[in-house]
Parts: C-alpha cells; structure tokens; sequence
C-alpha cells in the first residue's frame, strides 16, 4: 500500500478572541463534517466548520475539566466522558444531556487505586474509576474504556444497561495497563489501546481475546476507518519506563501512526520538534473525516506545558490534510 501523505493546515483554527484551550482532549466529526473538540477549559465542547471557522461552544458549568474522550455516535449524538466525575454523558448535538452512565455519585468504583499510581490497582472494578473513552458498536451496543483507575472494558446496551465486562491489571492477554481508548471494527471485535503495555489488543464483543498489536508506542486513541487504523501516540523520554518494554534508553517523539488492517504501518506523522506544524507534543485525541483529513488533539499543558517544557503558544490542535 503506497503510502500517504499528509500537510499540516496551518492556523486552520479560528478560535474566538478570549478563549483558550491549553489542553484539548479529544476531538470528533459528525456527519455534516463539523468537528466537535473537547476541552479542559471554560469552554468545554468547541464546534468548527471544516474550514476551520467557529460555530459555537457549550457544556460551560456542565462537563469537568478533566474530561477525557470525546465521541460522536451514527446519529450525531456526543458522548463525553468525565475523568474525574467517573461517569460517560451522552448530550445532543446542541449540548442537551440525554443519558448518564455512572452511579451519578461522583464516587469511583474500588480497584485498589490509591489515586496516582497504576501499580497499586489490585482487581478489575465495576463502572468507574477515571474512565477515559467510549466507542459505539455496527449494532449499537456501547464500549467503554475504564483506565487510569481500574484495568476493565465495559460493555453496555444502547440504552445504557451494563452487560458484561472484562479486564485485570497486569500485561499479559485481556489485562491492561491503562486502556486509554476503544473501537469497534465492521465485525464487531474491540480494539483497546493499552497505553502503558505499548500496545493494542483485539478483542471479540464479548471479550475474547483474538490478537495484539505491538508496533506501537503509547497508544491513547484509535480511529478504524476506511480500512486503516489511526493511532495518535504520545512520546517516551530517557529514564521513564514502559510496562512491556523496560527503561527508556532514548527519547521516542509522539507521533501518529497509519497502520493497514494487520497492523503493518502505512504511514507516519511527527518529528522531533513538538510545536512544529505536523509534529506533535501530546496527540491525545484523533479523528479522520469523509475526506481522509486528519484532527489531533493535545494535552500539552498537562505532559509539558506545565513543566516549561514547550512555549506557551505549542499548538494543541491541528488539522493535516490529505494529500489528493
């Protein structure tokens, strides 16, 4: 397969005076094309045009700001999920909320999570503790990702009733170690990133394990689409150390990655330089419309901004286009 190219459309987005978004966690497109971002700001839920022109924002006083993962279902529904609230919201495409899924206490499950670190998860827990993505099956049935505080996948029905789930702490088959997104291909098998085991692992709908992918650095989204696998990636640096792979001896850029069905890679985006058009910081959140055009979304502030590791101006989201 020959592969892609991509080109960064610069200054795409026509962020409205007084607004910031230091973190974007996710992004998403609907049908019409308009792409939706997920921010851990005042402003939540910004809308643009393809073009990049702004259309309007909600979820003010509504969604936390440590949301998560950002998700549009067939019928333009959006689906946010609350990190620190440990809940999923599905909202209409105005911001309406139609349904919650989550104990609606705040209160997240117990998995033996002291709160910080992922080595202290002792057992695979209920719905949720930190969710972190959800994906919508061919028949509907809705996938959720419950990672930086439990090691589970759960699956409930469209109307939002638990009906199984699966996933340990650990890094062999079926267990996670921080599954940070989910998909769910034509067949209906699950994809999970595992992000901390460098990996993704295939799944059938209900739970069985199939295969895994390995080719792969820090997985947190997957987007299936046309064939092709979208994976955004975040970076490793010297000294920190992978659960599959050991101690870091060098420094590994974030990236995204093109893989074809069997995993193979197609295409790579991203160099060395974090805040050049087309590289990337901390790709976070990932989407792909009708005309194969790329949006990445980057929590910067969070894994570098803070730290005075990049300037304050680093790109936190992108849009790469396809070339014809």
């Amino acid at each position: 397969m020959k592969p892609a190219s991509y080109a960064p459309v610069v200054e795409w987005e026509q962020l409205p005076a007084g607004y910031t978004h230091p973190d974007v966690a996710g992004v998403a497109v609907n049908s019409t094309g308009r792409v939706y971002f997920l921010c851990r700001a005042e402003h939540p839920v910004l809308i643009y045009d393809r073009d990049g022109s702004f259309v309007g924002s909600w979820g003010e006083g509504h969604i936390s700001t440590r949301a998560h993962g950002l998700t549009i279902a067939p019928d333009d529904s959006v689906w946010c999920i609350d990190h620190t609230g440990h809940s999923v919201r599905k909202f209409a495409p105005d911001g309406k909320l139609l349904l919650t899924l989550g104990d609606n206490t705040g209160k997240p499950s117990e998995s033996g999570y002291d709160g910080s670190n992922l080595t202290t998860i002792t057992h695979g827990a209920p719905p949720f503790n930190r969710p972190t993505n959800l994906a919508v099956a061919p028949n509907g049935d809705l996938y959720v990702s419950d990672g930086y505080g439990n090691a589970r996948v759960h699956r409930f029905s469209p109307t939002g009733e638990l009906l199984a789930s699966w996933g340990e702490p650990g890094t062999g088959p079926g267990q996670f170690m921080l599954p940070h997104a989910v998909a769910v291909d034509r067949s209906g098998n699950v994809f999970v990133c595992d992000r901390e085991s460098d990996r993704i692992q295939i799944f059938t709908g209900d739970g069985r394990f199939l295969r895994e992918i390995t080719d792969i650095q820090r997985p947190t989204q997957i987007v299936l689409r046309r064939g092709l696998m979208y994976v955004s990636e975040l970076g490793w640096r010297v000294g920190e150390r992978s659960f599959r792979n050991g101690p870091i001896a060098r420094d590994m850029h974030p990236r995204i990655s093109v893989l074809d069905e069997t995993g193979a890679v197609v295409t790579r985006l991203g160099g060395p330089d974090p805040c050049a058009p087309g590289s990337f910081c901390a790709p976070h959140g990932l989407a792909v419309d009708s005309n194969g055009d790329l949006y990445v979304a980057e929590v910067v502030w969070t894994i570098a901004g803070k730290d005075g590791l990049v300037p304050p101006d680093c790109h936190t989201v992108q849009k790469l286009a396809l070339a014809a």
